[in-house]
């Protein structure tokens, strides 16, 4: 039997699609939600303090803060085409600033999210789908079997 599981996590990150025809070309800010779901067989291992897991939520947690989260929560996301002297300046003065070679829409993003992830799951676990939502009521969604070939 498969099973899949979620994780649900929380990050604030700011933005900026400059360009855009829209409120977004502004520096902005959204909480951020990202749910990653993983699918495995359970362990069938009697005895084992993980039988019966497809993998323990908390290294699911500790692999998408260390490879993800972490690296964009306050952060300040701009495409690399932003002016290197106002990059300069706002990492001088605020701290975390990102350089992306692309807009940081969310569904770069979660592009990113799922390049980094994939190959950090653990042997017989696979990265099923990532749903990012930048607002209650928007948000982008990766899914495995929507991929060519699937």
């Amino acid at each position: 039997m498969r099973i899949r599981l979620t994780k649900i996590l929380t990050f604030e990150m700011a933005h900026a699609l400059p360009g855009y025809d829209g409120a977004c070309r502004h520096i902005h800010g959204h909480s951020f939600r990202l749910e990653v779901c993983v699918l495995g067989e359970p362990l069938q291992a009697h005895g084992h303090p993980k039988n019966g897991m497809v993998m323990d939520f908390k290294i699911l947690k500790s692999i998408v803060n260390e490879s993800f989260v972490n690296i964009y929560d306050h952060a300040l996301v701009l495409p690399e085409t932003t002016a290197s002297d106002i990059v300069d300046g706002l990492q001088r003065h605020f701290g975390n600033v990102i350089t992306l070679p692309f807009q940081p829409t969310c569904e770069n993003m979660i592009a990113i999210c799922v390049e980094t992830l994939r190959p950090k799951m653990p042997s017989g676990v696979t990265l099923w789908s990532v749903k990012l939502s930048e607002t209650a009521s928007s948000f982008a969604e990766w899914c495995v079997a929507d991929e060519k070939g699937s």
